[in-house]
């Protein structure tokens, strides 16, 4: 396993986590701390850019919970983009896939993001 890299860009909708490696009990909570200090403000969007995510257990599922907790108290809302397959099928069969805005990339889910704001 890698450990998590996470890069933070911001674009109009608003912030853009890169993650890259291994999300689990190990660096989810790195990932929260991320989250927390993302300049979240009431309209914009939290980004989730999954494409070089290399594993997720459990408790990477569970940090994706608490950062949409996040966003929504700060009035933002949060999208998963370029999800990987092995951790798209553990979104779909927890249902996670239902609360959650899902985007091929990062760039589509903040042009819909400011298309629909």
């Amino acid at each position: 396993m890698t450990m998590l890299d996470i890069i933070t860009r911001t674009t109009p909708a608003g912030p853009v986590l890169t993650l890259r490696g291994t999300l689990d009990y190990e660096s989810a909570p790195r990932l929260r701390e991320e989250v927390r200090a993302a300049d979240l403000t009431p309209g914009s969007l939290l980004v989730l850019d999954l494409a070089d995510l290399d594993f997720c257990d459990s408790s990477g599922i569970n940090t994706f919970l608490t950062a949409r907790n996040t966003a929504t108290a700060a009035g933002a809302s949060i999208a998963l983009a370029a999800v990987p397959p092995p951790v798209a099928r553990v979104i779909g069969i927890v249902g996670l896939d239902q609360i959650f805005a899902i985007h091929p990339d990062s760039d589509s889910a903040a042009d819909s993001h400011l298309t629909h704001s």
